[in-house]
C-alpha cells in the first residue's frame, strides 16, 4: 500500500494462518503495522468503543482482513457492525476464509466485503495467495 499509515488489522483465530499472512505480506514488502486478533469481539472491542458502539478510528485509515469461522463472534457478524456503522462502512473488509460455499460467499458481498479469497488448504498454495495479495495490496489506495 502506497500509504505506509494504513493499518492491517487481521482477525485470525488460527495462529499458523495468522504467521503465514503476516510472513508472506512481509515478503511482498507490505511495511505497515498489522494488528492482530485471534476473535471477532476482540476486534469489535479494539475498533469501536462506548456504550453506542462508536467507531474509534475514524480517521485512521485502514484494511481489515478477516476470517469468517471465528469464535465468539464470527466474520459475518463482524463485517455486518462494521458495515452498518456511518464510520466504518468505508473500510475495506477482506475476507480470508477456508469457506468456500457459495451462499456464504455471496452473504459476505450482501453484507458489504469488498473482497473474498478463499485460504487454499496446501501450504505453498497458501502462501502464494497471500503473496498474491500483498501484491495486489501494493497498488490500491485505501480511504
Amino acid at each position: 500500500m502506497e500509504n505506509k499509515t494504513v493499518t492491517i488489522i487481521l482477525v485470525e483465530d488460527d495462529l499458523g494462518h495468522a504467521r503465514l499472512i503476516e510472513k508472506n505480506l512481509k515478503r511482498t514488502e507490505i511495511e505497515n503495522q498489522i494488528m492482530k486478533f485471534t476473535d471477532g469481539q476482540q476486534a469489535i472491542d479494539y475498533l469501536f468503543s462506548g456504550k453506542n458502539r462508536s467507531f474509534a478510528y475514524p480517521t485512521t485509515p485502514m484494511l481489515i482482513l478477516l476470517d469468517l469461522n471465528l469464535p465468539i463472534l464470527d466474520g459475518f457478524a463482524v463485517l455486518k457492525l462494521l458495515k452498518e456503522n456511518e464510520m466504518s462502512k468505508h473500510v475495506p473488509v477482506i475476507m480470508i476464509t477456508t469457506t468456500d460455499n457459495t451462499h456464504e460467499i455471496n452473504k459476505c458481498y450482501e453484507l458489504g466485503c469488498n473482497l473474498y479469497l478463499v485460504k487454499p488448504v496446501e501450504y505453498l498454495e497458501f502462501a502464494e495467495t497471500i503473496r498474491k495479495l500483498g501484491l495486489f495490496l501494493s497498488m490500491i489506495k485505501i480511504p
